[in-house]
């Protein structure tokens, strides 16, 4: 497994749990936590035996947004990793999730602040666990700035608009009750329990058949700005084949036996 000074990386069973860790400026990201993040996400794309991806924050925060110094390589902390990101000039966006989407479920585990590109980030994932002390929010206007990481576009897709605009344009933090609300967030438990919660529904997930759980999010991606229509008929062009798989064979026959099942990939 990979990882950087400010990215670690490591297995829960069939999840691969990406920690955001640079607790000491609230995991502000840098270039070397965005070139571990795009590695994880590498990872956990081509090694079959991750069924799930868990994205959470070391020392009670998930991130604060971008670090201005550190992404401009100021001192060794960036130095080393500038290269990666000569190479392909679209390795950040790929990393916070803007230009890229795991085809495992990817869950998020929030403690802290979720704030600026955390809240970007965030909305490239596909659950959302906080804790009750959470923050929230896109400051980005009250500093003059531009929520560039995909919030003016992805962010009323994913709540009603009369809710985005009023977090994209008065830049105000927001609690996680009030993410909850809004449906930014789909659960919101006791502080320091968000992993554990994040987890627990990754177990779930690993424990359904991996080419359905993998064709069931495509289908939900790929349909979302289709017309009934177009939606319905590639759902069907997306989910035919899955019926012919071996794992499909194998779900049947464990419901018959009353065992779980042991899917394989097939």
């Amino acid at each position: 497994m990979g990882g950087t000074e400010h990215l670690t990386v490591q297995r829960e069973g069939a999840t691969l749990v990406l920690t955001l860790n640079r607790p000491q400026a609230k995991n502000a990201l840098s270039l070397a936590m965005l070139v571990g993040l795009y590695d994880g996400w590498l990872e956990a794309d081509e090694d079959d035996s991750v069924r799930s991806v868990v994205l959470t924050g070391a020392g009670g925060s998930f991130c604060a947004g971008m670090d201005l110094k550190a992404l401009a390589g100021k001192g060794m902390e960036g130095e080393q990793y500038r290269d990666r990101l000569k190479a392909d000039p679209d390795l950040h966006w790929k990393a916070m999730l803007r230009h890229h989407r795991p085809r495992k479920p990817v869950i998020a585990a929030v403690e802290g602040y979720c704030v600026a590109g955390g809240t970007e980030m965030l909305q490239g994932t596909d659950i959302r666990v906080a804790g009750d002390s959470a923050t929230f929010g896109l400051f980005e206007v009250r500093r003059g700035l531009f929520p560039i990481g995909g919030s003016t576009v992805r962010l009323q897709r994913q709540i009603p608009r009369t809710h985005a605009l009023e977090m994209l344009l008065t830049g105000r933090p927001y609690s996680a009750r009030e993410a909850a609300d809004i449906g930014l967030v789909g659960h919101v438990v006791p502080d320091g329990t968000a992993l554990q919660k994040a987890l627990e529904i990754a177990e779930r997930v690993n424990s359904c058949g991996p080419l359905a759980v993998e064709a069931v999010k495509a289908s939900v991606y790929e349909t979302a700005d289709l017309t009934e229509t177009d939606g319905l008929a590639a759902e069907l062009a997306r989910g035919w084949p899955v019926f012919d798989t071996a794992d499909a064979k194998e779900g049947a026959r464990a419901f018959a036996e009353k065992r779980p099942p042991r899917y394989r990939r097939a």
